[in-house]
């Protein structure tokens, strides 16, 4: 028999567990499926130093940990679980968490969207695990990583995916950034503020970034570019030490402190793809989302001058936050005060549908 549950928090990074503290003390029933690794992208950071209320830092593991205890704190279920499929059709909403056999938990997030609809398929014979009244998605998005040697190795060790999280600890040291986006624009950016100088890795001969993103990494004095080159591997003992790069199909190792990978993000979606609008990179649309498709949901909402649940989905009671709704800023404060908006926006929702 399913369990029902009043609200159902998927995923449990800072806008997954702020979003359980508010609705915890709402005295709203609030289970969060945490995942198998559960606290998000910041389980792998070492130090936190942006995050308001922690002047002298804190490790990226220990903050999450202290998240989750205060949601707990206030009668919030962490599930250690993956959710694995959802049927959003009609209220209450169900929701899988078993997995066929032979399945590796591990490799979940990995999948395609075909291979994420396949399996669920294959879970929805069965009856959902728990109902819910409303969902809040907060999924988050994993950086894409490229699979360079040494990527792995020296994660948090000189390798990092967040300039703006990041760049403070490279301080007179010489760092490189990988990608032609507005992303990897931005983290050179952000870099040449602290580091002794930045090199730009890109494989073609031109930028796909903003022209005026552009020309301000080109006309920087302290940022240089690597143009028809990739990353082969990336080389230290305890910490990042050099890069051998392929330039022009010539090969040469060069002395580095700091590799920034800059290619993208890939929101944690895929159960969701039939089940709610999804934009055409996978992101959660909701009448707040910073595109043109979510102005266009915001403008459908409004009423006296007001958008309605801004946090809201193309499904009336499913809501979201953080980095899967995030195309922008994906940092932890924003993460969290996504969190808090979409619990309030359930709250006043469900009191509607229950008065």
């Amino acid at each position: 028999m399913s369990k029902a549950v009043k609200i159902a928090i998927i995923g449990s990074g800072p806008a997954g567990y702020t979003a359980a503290i508010y609705t915890s003390r709402a005295q709203l029933e609030t289970t969060v499926f945490a995942g198998y690794q559960s606290g998000g992208q910041l389980m792998f950071t070492t130090d936190v130093e942006n995050f308001p209320g922690f002047p002298e830092g804190i490790m990226g593991p220990k903050m999450m940990m202290q998240f989750r205890k205060q949601a707990e704190r206030f009668g919030t279920t962490v599930q250690d679980i993956h959710v694995t499929a959802v049927d959003f059709s009609a209220r209450p909403f169900k929701i899988w968490t078993t997995l066929p056999e032979g399945t590796d938990p591990q490799k979940l997030a990995d999948l395609t969207v075909d291979e994420q609809k396949e399996l669920s398929a294959k879970i929805k014979t069965g009856e959902p695990e728990f109902i819910a009244d409303a969902v809040i998605i907060a999924t988050g998005a994993s950086p894409i990583k490229p699979g360079i040697l040494g990527e792995e190795e020296f994660s948090a060790k000189g390798v990092s995916y967040c300039a703006v999280c990041d760049a403070a600890f490279f301080r007179e040291k010489e760092t490189y950034v990988v990608g032609g986006g507005d992303s990897a624009m931005e983290d050179a950016l952000a870099l040449a503020k602290f580091a002794s100088h930045v090199t730009v890795i890109h494989r073609r001969d031109s930028f796909k970034a903003s022209k005026i993103m552009q020309e301000r990494v080109l006309n920087h004095e302290k940022i240089s570019v690597l143009w028809n080159t990739t990353l082969e591997e990336i080389i230290g003992t305890q910490v990042v030490e050099q890069v051998k790069v392929k330039e022009n199909g010539e090969e040469k190792i060069l002395p580095a402190q700091g590799v920034f990978i800059a290619i993208g993000h890939r929101p944690q979606t895929g159960i969701f793809a039939e089940q709610i609008e999804l934009d055409g990179h996978g992101y959660v649309v909701t009448r707040q989302s910073a595109t043109e498709v979510g102005v266009q949901h915001a403008q459908a909402a409004l009423a006296d001058g007001l958008v309605q649940y801004p946090s809201m989905t193309s499904v009336e009671g499913v809501f979201a936050a953080g980095d899967n709704v995030d195309v922008r800023y994906k940092q932890a404060v924003t993460a969290a005060g996504q969190g808090c908006a979409a619990s309030l926006d359930a709250e006043r929702w469900l009191e509607r549908q229950d008065s």
